[in-house]
């Protein structure tokens, strides 16, 4: 779920996926009532021996500095309000960050101004559905807390006939600087390969505006992380479906300045410890992504 810039990863949720209810709206449909992530707030417990592990430069103003990309639901999108960042790896993040007696700040930002945001400093995490690369650990520390692969998903009843396997002369939605751009353009690269006519790559800065084009037509398919897929075509009261199988799972990872490997390392015991106490299941679950949990984070995986 990539690319140094970039990695994954998307869409709608609640009203906080504005475009694409927009483009339902249009289309004379009603929004789904049964929204995912109801209900109050996952919270864990501060582990006081994990607390005083955080570096004081880190815990100085009580509070974890976070860089997210807002348009990737169900992982992180806006709620109602148009400002408040919402979704399970905002739920999941701010259990990790209570168990470490901090508050996380989520910042919206482009997806692939992030992890140049963490290795300059602005950011003290990444948190954003960062799929863990070779790539992208050349610059930043990354702590895995969850599992995806790539899905793809098209018009309900697939009308343009879209096979993953051969999608020559297709027009193909993806997120720029995620993982799936370097899938569908190596793809395009098989295509003209063997003689066939490339792939059209249209490449959105937002997941919420490639998902949008495949519900207007103006796109015949998109990829994303399979959680996102999904949501998305629950979301779109059967104008979306999946199509074909997951593929390529790997695991998501906050990101940490390349120098700040002891406060990884935190993190990543922070994971273990809600996982421990239950409110990592509960987080998941709230968001019917459970499917991705993992029982053992690990700092910079090797596969």
């Amino acid at each position: 779920m990539f690319h140094i810039s970039g990695g994954r990863r998307a869409v709608l949720g609640a009203a906080g996926a504005a475009l694409l209810a927009l483009s339902l709206a249009g289309c004379g449909e009603k929004e789904s009532t049964e929204q995912p992530g109801a209900g109050p707030s996952v919270t864990a417990a501060a582990d006081s021996a994990l607390a005083a592990k955080v570096p004081d430069a880190i815990k100085a103003d009580g509070v974890i500095k976070v860089g997210t990309d807002s348009t990737y639901a169900p992982a992180e999108f806006l709620d109602a309000d148009g400002k408040t960042v919402v979704g399970f790896d905002v739920e999941l993040f701010n259990a990790v960050a209570q168990k470490l007696g901090l508050k996380a700040e989520y910042e919206s930002a482009p997806f692939d101004s992030i992890l140049p945001g963490v290795d300059s400093g602005k950011y003290e995490v990444g948190v954003s559905s960062f799929t863990i690369n070779a790539e992208r650990m050349k610059t930043v520390n990354m702590v895995s807390y969850f599992s995806a692969g790539t899905q793809w998903a098209t018009k309900a009843g697939n009308p343009a006939k879209i096979d993953p396997n051969d999608a020559c002369g297709k027009k193909i939605a993806v997120q720029v600087g995620t993982v799936q751009l370097d899938d569908i353009t190596a793809r395009s690269k098989k295509c003209t390969d063997a003689g066939k006519p490339a792939i059209t790559i249209d490449q959105y800065q937002a997941q919420s505006d490639a998902t949008a084009a495949v519900v207007s037509g103006k796109d015949d398919a998109m990829l994303a992380d399979s959680p996102v897929g999904a949501y998305a075509v629950k979301q779109s009261n059967g104008q979306l479906e999946l199509l074909g199988d997951i593929y390529e799972s790997a695991p998501y990872g906050y990101a940490v300045k390349k120098d700040q490997a002891a406060f990884a390392e935190v993190l990543r015991e922070a994971v273990q410890a809600v996982i421990a106490d239950g409110s990592y299941e509960t987080a998941l679950k709230k968001w019917g992504v459970e499917g991705g949990a993992i029982t053992t984070p690990a700092l910079n995986p090797t596969s």
